[in-house]
Order: structure tokens, then C-alpha cells, then sequence
């Protein structure tokens, strides 16, 4: 198997004030194979966030190893960390979090050129990607002047701009209404599978989890 991802007894604990240690994960293990949208499903708590944080490097286990790519993540200085999470990862939130200030297509240009990617390559990519989801049209509006859907789907297109390997997604449609949910979640998808790359979503929908290659659950800071 061709690994994108392997996350190897990770632990994790927290003290948020209080002298005793909350353990939210406990030996989490879970290998994604490059090609593979695996749906990640657990209550609220669990500990789901706290596990895409550190696969994809925004935090760092108490214990256990994160693979990316094949490459041991965790003996990485902080500097080849961010550059690993900026070339390898692309995160999707349920909440959009697009610059204000700037047009759909601006949003998903920013991320390419920090990349070091030319500005005209920077906004056919992005276009290209923009209409793979059907909001070319508003390429040249501002957040605030787009639904949640779109808004929603422009995200995406930010999170997969600097094609990266991996995509993680915490509850990518959980801000929206279901039919809503339904048709930005297939959008979504369409972009995942037409790039090859791995996806790890979580999610509390069921419905959408059904719709991935594999569900795991999260389970007492296992994956089971």
C-alpha cells in the first residue's frame, strides 16, 4: 500500500487548568493510502479535532509517530514542520475563515504565491479550480457577497491550491443546510478524486461518511 498518511500511537493529554491531565487520544493508529477518502466519525470531544491537528502538523503528539508521504515528521525542525504543512496539507474547517478583503479567485491565489508559484500560473490554477466546483461566476466577489455553499466551496478550492497530498476536513459541511451540504460535500469529492489525493474527513453525517471509501470511528482516543 502506497501510504499518504500514517499515524502511529499517538497520544495525547491536556491540563486546561486543572492539575489532572485529560487524555483525549490514547494509541490512536491510522494509515490513509494515497488515492483513499477515509471518513473519520466520533461525538463531539472525542478528540477528532485534537487528531487532525496533528496529522497535519499544527500540533504535536505527547507520544507516537506521524508519516507523510513516507517522511518521519516528528524529528523535523519547526521551520521544515511549516514548510512540510505548507507543500503537504491542505485543511479544510466547517467554517470557511476566507480573507474578507479579498475575491474568491484572490483567496485562492494568496496561498500559491506564498508558495513561491507565479502570479498568472497562481490564477489559472485557481480558476481551473474554481470551476471544477461551479463558482467560476464568482470569482471576482467578495465572501461577504456569496452563500454559504459558494463560500464553502471557494474554501476548498484554497485548501487543494498548492496540491497538496493530503487533505484533512473537520466537519467540512457542518455550517450548511442539508440539501446544501449534499451538493457542496459531492463538489468536494469530485475535486479529491480528480487529483488522486488522500482525504481524511470527519464528520457527524453519516449520510456523507457512507459516501467515502472507509469509515473509522474514534472511540475513547482509539481509532477503531
Amino acid at each position: 500500500m502506497n501510504e499518504a498518511l500514517v499515524l502511529d500511537g499517538l497520544e495525547k493529554g491536556y491540563n486546561h487548568g486543572k492539575p489532572s491531565e485529560v487524555q483525549v487520544l490514547r494509541g490512536a493508529s491510522l494509515t490513509v493510502a494515497v488515492g483513499e477518502v477515509v471518513a473519520l466519525v466520533a461525538p463531539s470531544g472525542a478528540g477528532k479535532s485534537t487528531l487532525l491537528h496533528i496529522a497535519g502538523l499544527l500540533d504535536t503528539p505527547d507520544a507516537g509517530r506521524v508519516v507523510l508521504g513516507g517522511r518521519e515528521m516528528g524529528d523535523l525542525s519547526d521551520r521544515a514542520r511549516t514548510e512540510a504543512r505548507r507543500g503537504e496539507v491542505g485543511f479544510i474547517y466547517q467554517f470557511h475563515h476566507l480573507l474578507p478583503e479579498f475575491t474568491a479567485l484572490e483567496n485562492v491565489v494568496i496561498p500559491q504565491l506564498a508558495n513561491g508559484v507565479e502570479k498568472a500560473a497562481a490564477e489559472a490554477r485557481a480558476m481551473d479550480l474554481l470551476s471544477r466546483v461551479g463558482v467560476a461566476a464568482r470569482a471576482g466577489h467578495r465572501p461577504a457577497a456569496m452563500s454559504g455553499g459558494e463560500q464553502q466551496r471557494v474554501a476548498f478550492c484554497r485548501a487543494l491550491a498548492n496540491a497538496p497530498r493530503l487533505l484533512l476536513a473537520d466537519e467540512p459541511t457542518g455550517n450548511l443546510d442539508p440539501a446544501t451540504s449534499d451538493q457542496v460535500f459531492g463538489a468536494l469529492m469530485e475535486l479529491v478524486r480528480s487529483t488522486g489525493m488522500a482525504a481524511l474527513i470527519a464528520t457527524h453525517n453519516m449520510e456523507l461518511a457512507a459516501r467515502m471509501d472507509r469509515v473509522v470511528r474514534l472511540d475513547q482516543g482509539r481509532v477503531v
